[in-house]
């Protein structure tokens, strides 16, 4: 594997228990991040940043909740049920303490494997793909409503979020021609798409302030020498991409 040129990340899938009925209001991430800023060290939940990429005043938060399965399910006292956690900073322990702190549910079992993904492209020819958001997604700039996310824009976006994953919490910045590879996303283009605007939002037990999560759902179709941003939107898979990630 190239140096400089991967990034290594733990899969964990805790099992819990209810400690009362649960309905899990929509989105059901919103109740663990919510949960877990009152229980995580303050500078595992709200890392901010003394070094790293330019124009960072946080740090990404090392941690991705995958909880949509739960989304308007409603649990007995006592129901088991998962959640996903995909950590960048590879150290667990912060997390499994945290669910062992939860009021709601008790965290019976911790599963999980790491994982290491490399950005060298494919051997093969790849011309056209399929881009699906499966959760509310926010980019900057904004995609005006009835348009679609251009590839460039995408592709910006995922490099930044890998991009800061890896400075902060893994050996150091990609090795990527980053100049070379936004000239390139230029040459894909969007074939069609569907989009549905969803408008969600949390509000901070710590402040009170109420944060937009909103975004777009639905998918993309691509066209063009799409191979060398495979490894790319392979890593989106995981870490997430867009605003309020």
């Amino acid at each position: 594997m190239a140096a400089g040129l991967d990034l290594s990340f733990l899969i964990c899938r805790a099992t819990l228990r209810t400690s009362r009925a649960l309905f899990f209001e929509p989105p059901a991430a919103n109740l663990f991040r919510g949960a877990l800023g009152t229980v995580l060290p303050e500078d595992v939940f709200r890392p901010t940043a003394s070094h790293g990429p330019s124009g960072l005043r946080d740090r990404p938060r090392s941690f991705v909740l995958r909880c949509a399965h739960l989304d308007a399910r409603r649990l007995a006292s006592g129901e088991p049920f998962e959640i996903g956690l995909h950590l960048f900073s590879l150290d667990p322990s912060p997390f499994q303490q945290a669910l062992a702190r939860l009021s709601f549910a008790a965290c019976e079992a911790w599963q999980q494997e790491e994982r290491t993904l490399t950005f060298v492209p494919p051997a093969r020819e790849i011309s056209a793909l399929r881009v699906e958001f499966l959760t509310p997604t926010e980019l900057k700039p904004p995609v005006p409503p009835g348009e679609l996310p251009p590839f460039p824009l995408l592709l910006a976006r995922l490099r930044d979020r890998v991009s800061a994953l890896r400075a902060f919490y893994g050996p150091g910045p990609l090795d990527v021609d980053f100049r070379a590879l936004s000239e390139n996303s230029s040459r894909v283009e969007i074939v069609r798409g569907q989009l549905q605007r969803v408008a969600a939002e949390r509000t901070s037990r710590r402040t009170g302030q109420t944060h937009p999560l909103g975004g777009f759902t639905g998918h993309v179709d691509y066209s063009g020498p799409l191979a060398e941003f495979l490894p790319w939107l392979e890593a989106g898979f995981y870490t997430g991409v867009g605003r309020q990630t």
